[in-house]
């Protein structure tokens, strides 16, 4: 199996959400092979509790406006992880310690990661 269109469709709403919030070290992988219940995670980090709880918040803000509601969140009240879950996509914004403390990335390793396009920056004069 590989990750939907819809997964693919949200994942791309969700990059450039967190993107827009200075998110860092974007991965996103597909699990749809072991997992039934979601087909991409994307995973995100903010620099501080404030940034990981404004990143998440625009993803869910942005898929929001866009008809796709969570499912579940958890984790907002501390803002070191918080998982949005979107059904086919699922997101795991951490803090930087967070992040490499889980390292979910190996724990997936065996997924295949996709490729994330974001939209080009403008640039001030």
């Amino acid at each position: 199996m590989t990750a939907s269109a819809h997964a693919l469709e949200l994942l791309k709403l969700a990059a450039a959400a967190a993107d827009s919030k200075a998110g860092e070290d974007l991965v996103a992988i597909d699990v749809s092979n072991p997992l039934p219940l979601a087909d991409v995670f994307l995973i995100v980090t903010g620099r501080s509790e404030r940034n990981v709880v404004a990143i998440a918040g625009e993803i869910e803000d942005k898929l929001t406006e866009a008809g796709h509601k969570p499912l579940r969140r958890e984790g907002r009240a501390a803002g070191r992880w918080i998982l949005v879950d979107f059904g086919d996509l699922v997101v795991h914004v951490f803090h930087e310690e967070e992040r490499v403390y889980y390292s979910l990335e190996r724990l997936w390793k065996d997924c295949p990661v996709i490729p994330i396009e974001l939209p080009a920056h403008k640039v001030q004069e």
